[in-house]
């Protein structure tokens, strides 16, 4: 992590823009607000310019991994090539977790020839065939004409292949959202969930708070999750047309999980808790037009980049603005990101295109940063989030989850609840394995360092019923008439079989982001690692008497309630007022060996 991150947590007011950055218009082929690609020209050189020329018409080349398919046509395959077309469809689907990006009129080596108007009705005939074949429905994303020497108008379409869900196993991205105080997150999320704009005073918003004194105020305080579907052919499923969670779940392809954080800086400790705990895919950061970059905006965007949270700019309440305050809003937010501790690449959506193009370059390069100006009001650019988020794919593809579901049982608790005739529920994260209903568990670690002896009752997902559980998804645990004394967030449940490191001492090598005077032995912090809070006393820094801002260390810190479970190479974060910190486990000290109870 570069030093210069430590700007975002120090002084509000003594930023400097950087001249730094590329322009966000310059994001490839796609992003251009044209339709027209290309120029008339007299040869085949021409045709296809070399990679220097910023408007040159081709793709990168086909990739072998990955989710993205280039044909050239599809017309009249015979019966043995549309075997082999389905065949192919299943591995880019499977690649892609259920999604895949179809190029028609693409060769290979990612030059764009185009078909002609009969030509591409039949491709994507074909397509559709093949689609149905592996139980997918198919979404022509975008088509653009290509202009060259000739007079025939020549197309290329993409085309978004989604697998229809069985079994609940949808596709489910997790965006936690950001944002300093009365900067419009729950409203936003509210009006994207329940399909029905604000009226101006925040009604959006209501059935998203949790307690009364949040409705009364109108600020978040507490971690809620709002969910977001689309179905296999690209349309939304929300709460409108009274729709419940479950009908939800039934009918959606992908699932967008909005993890909404507080905004407020006395809540600060409960929205770090949120990103290091929930394991967000992606975050959106909200900013108010009308205040621009103030409050907690700046730390917010410092935290997700502190634990590489790829993020995302929502500019929101343009209603309420002059068009010259919503630029000057745009024009700073891409100043900060230009900066040398951010090193993004700033991209305003103004087009459908735009949406399009973001959605696929933001997950292939961290850098990328998209930035949309919407209200929640007249609903303005709505849309245009609504096809961000369709489109946009997981960071993780088929290999890396199986790799996961692999290994054994282990589930983070995150919150506990007493459900009446239900029991003890907990809600967290599968971080690695599968779990089923009927699974016999062990939880821990205890103030002593030992582990129960539990049952796993059942599982639900998104408040609907679920049999299996797999690494990375987020469910509720029902565990009967267990003693909710034993429990505590920060526990995990695993599998019996494996031999947990308990630890009431370890080691990370840290940076000090921001802190006002000097960092030394003795001093205490708040520790986060992952789903584990708690204060933690500096015992020795290595090789250093102090710290002071921007510098580095190997640093022994020592819980002071009672041994957590960790593991080496897990991403921390410390903070104390206005000290704070990130950093990596690098050794761990296992004061006792795992404790196995009934």
């Amino acid at each position: 992590m570069d030093t210069r991150v430590s700007d975002l947590f120090g002084s509000l007011s003594t930023q400097r823009s950087s001249s730094q950055g590329a322009n966000h218009g310059a994001v490839g082929l796609a992003g251009r607000k044209s339709t027209k690609i290309g120029k008339k020209c007299k040869n085949r050189s021409a045709r296809y310019p070399k990679a220097s020329n910023n408007h040159q018409p081709y793709l990168p080349p086909e990739v072998e991994e990955g989710n993205i398919e280039y044909k050239l046509k599809l017309i009249n395959p015979t019966e043995y090539r549309f075997e082999h077309l389905a065949t192919q469809m299943k591995w880019r689907l499977q690649e892609g977790r259920g999604e895949a990006v179809y190029q028609i009129g693409v060769e290979d080596n990612g030059l764009l020839v185009g078909l002609s108007d009969e030509d591409m009705k039949a491709s994507l005939r074909t397509l559709r065939r093949m689609a149905e074949k592996v139980g997918a429905d198919i979404t022509v994303l975008r088509e653009r004409e290509l202009d060259y020497d000739s007079d025939d108008q020549h197309k290329i379409a993409e085309v978004l292949i989604r697998k229809v869900p069985d079994d609940q196993q949808f596709l489910d991205l997790r965006v936690a959202v950001l944002g300093n105080v009365d900067s419009g997150k729950s409203t936003l999320l509210g009006v994207l969930t329940q399909g029905e704009l604000d009226n101006g005073r925040g009604r959006a918003r209501l059935n998203l708070f949790r307690h009364l004194h949040e409705i009364q105020t109108g600020r978040t305080s507490s971690i809620s999750f709002e969910i977001l579907g689309f179905d296999s052919k690209g349309e939304i499923v929300n709460y409108s047309d009274s729709r419940t969670a479950e009908e939800i779940c039934e009918n959606a392809s992908k699932m967008i999980t909005f993890i909404d954080l507080a905004g407020h800086h006395k809540y600060l400790k409960t929205t770090i808790f949120g990103l290091t705990s929930y394991c967000p895919d992606f975050a959106m950061l909200v900013v108010s037009a009308n205040t621009g970059i103030a409050g907690t905006t700046r730390e917010h965007l410092g935290l997700a980049m502190a634990l590489k949270v790829p993020i995302f700019i929502v500019v929101s309440k343009v209603d309420l603005c002059t068009k010259n305050t919503v630029e000057r809003t745009v024009r700073q937010l891409e100043r900060i990101l230009k900066q040398p501790g951010c090193n993004k690449v700033p991209m305003l959506i103004a087009t459908t295109d735009d949406a399009v193009t973001a959605a696929q370059k933001f997950a292939q390069s961290p850098s990328i940063t998209p930035i949309f100006t919407l209200s929640s009001v007249s609903g303005e650019s709505l849309d245009l989030l609504k096809v961000f988020f369709n489109i946009l794919p997981p960071l993780s593809n088929s290999k890396e989850q199986e790799e996961l579901m692999q290994q054994l049982t282990e589930f983070q608790i995150d919150e506990i609840y007493t459900v009446p005739d239900v029991g003890i529920v907990v809600g967290g994260t599968l971080s690695s394995g599968i779990c089923r209903e009927g699974e016999h568990l062990v939880v821990g670690p205890t103030d002593d360092g030992k582990f129960q002896e539990l049952t796993v009752c059942s599982i639900q997902r998104n408040r609907s019923g679920c049999r299996v559980l797999r690494a990375g998804q987020a469910a509720t645990l029902a565990l009967g008439d267990f003693d909710r004394s034993l429990l505590r967030k920060g526990m995990v449940m695993v599998s019996p079989e494996m031999n947990p490191t308990i630890c009431w001492r370890f080691e990370a090598e840290i940076i000090l982001l921001f802190h006002a005077k000097t960092f030394h032995k003795g001093f205490q912090v708040t520790v986060h690692v992952g789903n584990v809070r708690q204060t933690a006393r500096v015992e020795a820094l290595h090789g250093k008497d102090e710290l002071r801002t921007g510098e580095k260390a190997v640093v022994r810190f020592r819980f002071l309630k009672h041994p957590e479970y960790l593991k080496v190479g897990a991403k921390l974060l410390f903070r104390e007022g206005v000290t704070k910190g990130i950093g990596q486990v690098t050794k761990l000290q296992p004061t006792s060996q795992y404790q196995h109870s009934s």
